[in-house]
């Protein structure tokens, strides 16, 4: 069927494959000629080809010569002659692609290509790695190639000052981590003057490692939070009840969703614990929620496989890379839960006032491409969220490693004994071996078996990462072990040493299978690298997690009957399908969960667009915001006319309740009377009202100098928005929290999440525009008019503390004078000599 479809419609990665050919051909020919080039001449093609677009000429039609020019100034400065197949990444990455790149084929040199071609627009390219690290060291080394053909480059750092982001920003390529540049997108549209904000519009993107970025952290999104004050006893008192508790009579576990219920006892249990009648009274959300957390923290949240505690903190671990995240917490009061189980400090929960998920962020901009060695497996997901098709290109050199079919042990234990075994034996030879490990505890549990064994080896997981890179690239040295979690130093070759070649190259040993076939590829791809030699091995249990939650029995059942030892392994192709199926059951569910995480995300992506635009072009303005607040204050008057003017029988308007309104929050009571609305219809009481709020305004704006007014302007509105636009997001992500159950009366979460959140956008809408139009009438304007932060100290999460110290600027203060203030009049008497003599 598959080779009928390719016939009707063609291999979609062949055709492309070979049009890029077709460009890296005419690349090549150039060569002879770029090679005749003096370096002055090859500096000045910059400026050239920066004419040249000026006068009409697009990238594309640049492209050939461009990389050519790349190419020669890469082999003069860097020592390195991008491959062909480095050419053909290049090209597919300029084209808005995926180029999909083995491990050891030079991704980093293939960027150059792309970044130094569109970033002659002027408009600015972000080259982005998944740590900095790597980010560093790649501007720097990269740096050197820009440089020297006239362009600018710039590295963003978390520990950056905002004027030296800014900076970075404004270089022609910058280099910086996926948070760094998220969170500088969300505290851009926090800033109070527009010369606070660091980034410039975003144009074009190459990320490295972009199944990591876009695909794994696709689920977690960025968050801006403030500390919200409660209290620390209800988790103490949870955690306690919880650890009263016996698994199967109490609660139940599902290993398959992880979820964690209380039984019929164990509800009795918490009523007789806590002194109440009913645990799911109305009374009782808050306790019973609790009391879920903790179970949550105490069943499903393992300590150095999911998160571990260090210097007092409890530090969550990247389930995809083994990472530590530090700054980053749970939400929805898990992190407390675990900070109460294992007896730490509890922290407040915390408000969120900016958030975006990465898969929003990134396709904001104009054009993305990305480069990994493993994205086949998720080109489906690339291509319907991010528009981008996956290009595999063919290796610089034909691949030699020898992938073995993995080997079945019926218990854990034994399966670690033929691990170690293993190890032992290819270490003897003088062959570097490389052990992956799905979690924290397992490489810490094989470290401890190979001290026993007497095997010097070094440990790289979430505990020692600073070590990152020194331990890789010592991973292929002659006799060394090195133990790994999934991020096996991505971003970093391991370069086998002297003498490795005629051993086999480096061993790759996996102690488990990875839910995510990439994973596993990813570890395969450490070894055989430029057509090096090299074996693969995957070594599983019965008693592995994926194993286990894929229904083992009936294999575990075989394997007894035959009367199969602990210590025989069983190797089937039949099983490794099996295990294989079962992956892309799991990765079908994933992509399933990050479709409908984006699908929730995209109806606050709507309206934080309609928000930040707004808030942009307040503090953007130059010539005041009369008419912004006056359409604000005309919506407002309309609504509170037209509630009390809906009757056909004008007897029955409410004409007293719209003056009283308009006194409370528009106008003095000398201004406008009940009498004055008799006898006109709806729209000409509005008409009135607004005739003598125009009034009175234009009477405010005289007291002041013009660019004093248009900061009281500027000051009302952006105070406004922010408070009410950070109630919205935490009131949205209450609404998320709780939608799933109206699934139990049939109708679509999804669609009353839309529905419910355009009503709730609107009520704020409505509620700002109220607001604005009580405190521009109402408030008392003063020599003071500062612009206010509405939260201080937050914290970035998923990326680490924010950092900085917010800029303290200007405010208003509330509506009332001091009696020894001086008199907003501008006469220099003290208010209670003047305006104040009768209040």
């Amino acid at each position: 069927m598959a080779g009928l479809l390719t016939r009707i419609f063609g291999d979609g990665n062949k055709k492309q494959l070979k049009r890029i050919e077709k460009t890296v051909n005419e690349i090549e020919a150039l060569e002879p000629e770029v090679e005749k080039l003096s370096d002055n001449d090859l500096k000045n093609k910059t400026n050239e080809f920066k004419d040249r677009i000026a006068n009409g000429e697009s990238l594309d039609d640049l492209l050939v010569e461009a990389y050519a020019v790349v190419r020669e100034a890469s082999r003069r400065v860097l020592g390195m002659r991008p491959f062909r197949s480095q050419l053909m990444g290049a090209t597919a990455l300029h084209g808005g692609n995926i180029a999909e790149m083995k491990t050891g084929e030079g991704k980093t040199l293939a960027s150059t290509m792309p970044a130094y071609l569109n970033a002659l627009e002027g408009k600015g390219v972000h080259v982005i790695t998944v740590n900095e690290y790597l980010a560093e060291r790649d501007s720097r080394e990269m740096g050197e190639l820009y440089e020297f053909l006239g362009l600018t480059v710039g590295l963003n750092i978390n520990s950056m000052t905002k004027e030296q982001k800014r900076e970075a920003y404004q270089r022609d390529i910058t280099y910086g981590t996926n948070n760094e540049f998220g969170f500088d997108y969300l505290r851009d549209n926090m800033v109070l003057y527009k010369e606070q904000m660091v980034q410039r519009n975003l144009n074009f993107a190459i990320i490295d490692e972009v199944d990591s970025i876009l695909i794994d952290e696709a689920r977690t999104p960025l968050i801006i939070s403030g500390s919200a004050k409660k209290s620390a006893s209800l988790y103490t008192q949870a955690n306690g009840f919880v650890m009263t508790l016996n698994k199967e009579s109490d609660y139940t576990y599902d290993e398959k969703t992880k979820g964690v219920q209380l039984t019929e006892e164990g509800i009795n249990k918490a009523e007789k614990y806590f002194n109440i009648e009913n645990l799911f009274d109305l009374d009782h959300v808050s306790l019973t929620h609790h009391i879920n957390q903790a179970l949550k923290a105490h069943v499903a949240m393992h300590r150095d496989d999911d998160y571990m505690v260090e210097e007092g903190q409890v530090v969550i671990i990247d389930q995809f890379t083994g990472r530590k995240m530090k700054g980053r917490r749970y939400s929805d009061g898990l992190h407390q839960a675990i900070e109460a189980k294992e007896g730490l400090q509890i922290q407040n929960e915390s408000m969120t006032l900016a958030s975006i998920t990465f898969q929003n962020y990134f396709r904001m901009y104009n054009k993305l491409s990305g480069m990994t060695g493993t994205a086949k497996t998720e080109e489906e997901e690339f291509r319907n969220i991010y528009n981008m098709d996956v290009i595999v290109i063919p290796t610089n050199k034909p691949i030699i490693r020898d992938d073995r079919p993995d080997l079945i042990y019926k218990s854990m234990e034994a399966k670690f004994r033929a691990v170690v075994e293993e190890i032992k034996e290819r270490n003897q030879a003088g062959q570097p071996v490389l052990v992956g490990t799905v979690a924290v505890e397992t490489s810490e549990l094989i470290s401890k078996m190979l001290k026993k064994a007497g095997i010097r080896h070094e440990v790289l997981n979430a505990k020692n990462h600073y070590r990152e890179a020194e331990i890789i690239e010592n991973a292929g040295q002659k006799g060394s072990v090195t133990i790994a979690t999934n991020m096996a130093g991505r971003g970093t070759d391991i370069k086998l040493g002297e003498g490795v070649l005629e051993l086999g190259g480096l061993a790759v040993i996996g102690t488990e299978r990875h839910e995510s076939r990439r994973i596993d590829n990813q570890l395969r791809g450490r070894s055989g690298r430029q057509g090096d030699p090299g074996v693969t091995q995957f070594y599983l249990s019965m008693e592995d997690e994926l194993m286990r939650r894929f229904g083992s029995d009936n294999l575990r059942n075989m394997m007894d009957r035959f009367g199969m030892e602990d210590d025989q392994p069983l190797e089937s192709k039949m099983i490794s399908k099996a295990v294989e199926s079962a992956q892309k059951r799991v990765e079908g569910n994933n992509f399933d969960a990050r479709k409908t995480i984006l699908a929730y995300d995209d109806v606050l992506r709507e309206q934080r667009e309609i928000i930040y635009k707004q808030r942009f072009e307040v503090i953007d303005s130059k010539d005041g915001l009369t008419e912004i607040i006056m359409n604000m204050i005309r919506s407002s008057v309309e609504r509170v006319v037209g509630s009390h003017t809906q009757d056909d029988d004008e007897e029955l308007w409410n004409l007293e309740a719209i003056i009283e309104h308009v006194h409370a929050n528009l106008l003095n009571k000398e201004d406008i009377e009940v009498n004055d609305l008799k006898g006109k219809d709806p729209e000409e009481m509005i008409d009135l009202i607004m005739e003598k709020v125009q009034k009175a305004y234009d009477t405010k704006r005289e007291e002041l100098e013009p660019e004093q007014f248009q900061e009281f302007e500027k000051v009302i509105l952006l105070r406004t928005v922010d408070s009410k636009w950070m109630d919205h997001i935490d009131q949205m992500e209450q609404l998320r929290q709780g939608i799933y159950l109206r699934a139990y009366g049939q109708t679509d979460p999804l669609r009353e999440y839309q529905m419910e959140g355009f009503q709730m956008f609107e009520a704020m809408v409505q509620s700002i525009e109220d607001e604005v139009a009580k405190f521009v009438m109402k408030a008392q304007i003063r020599d003071n008019l500062q612009r206010q932060e509405v939260v201080k100290d937050t914290t970035a999460a998923h990326g680490g503390q924010d950092g900085k110290k917010k800029v303290r600027k200007p405010i208003v203060k509330d509506n009332r004078v001091g009696r020894n203030d001086p008199c907003p009049c501008g006469s220099g008497k003290k208010y209670k000599n003047c305006h104040g003599k009768n209040q």
